[in-house]
């Protein structure tokens, strides 16, 4: 017997597969421009959201008013307010049989002028903190800007506790003197 070569027809199933597989990369083009639709919309909504909110249209959109009058009374309340402390002298914490002694003057900062009278008041509480602490202080520790910044985030610290509810906001030194 004799096999005669036949010619293969294909088979459907086989067909089928072919399809996919050429198509697959269309889908792929399309999965990567839904991805970009998907990552861009939303970002640009947050871009608009923010460019109405920041020009003040959403605000108002939303019903919330920008008080003037609110507005400069802040502005007037921004004028900080000075209280000049007592000169205050101290003798450091040194080495026995050379004594060191600290001249300072110094200003409070706070934000309303209504508080002044308030840190006048207790004056006495916070020259004792102020003084207290001076005590304790080496003359190696007040050496260059950092030892300065350090006595007075210091002082300033002592001085939110003695002047509560006071807010004082910066210790400004007028004269630093170490003997």
């Amino acid at each position: 017997m004799s096999v005669k070569p036949t010619s293969k027809k294909p088979d459907p199933a086989e067909e089928s597969d072919a399809v996919p597989a050429e198509g697959t990369p269309e889908k792929k083009a399309g999965g990567k421009k839904k991805l970009v639709i998907l990552i861009a919309v939303p970002v640009l909504l947050i871009g608009i959201g923010a460019g109405l909110w920041f020009s003040g249209i959403a605000p108002k959109l939303l019903g919330m008013k920008h008080d003037e009058a609110a507005a400069r009374e802040a502005a007037k309340s921004d004028v900080p307010v000075f209280v000049d402390l007592p000169d205050m002298i101290a003798n450091l914490a040194g080495p026995p049989g050379k004594p060191y002694y600290i001249k300072l003057q110094a200003r409070l900062e706070i934000s309303k002028q209504e508080d002044a009278d308030k840190v006048k008041q207790a004056m006495p509480r916070l020259q004792d903190m102020f003084q207290t602490y001076l005590r304790e202080m080496r003359p190696e520790e007040l050496r260059g800007s950092a030892g300065t910044y350090r006595l007075r985030e210091e002082l300033l610290g002592r001085a939110n506790v003695a002047l509560a509810p006071v807010r004082v906001t910066d210790v400004l030194f007028t004269q630093l003197l170490i003997q």
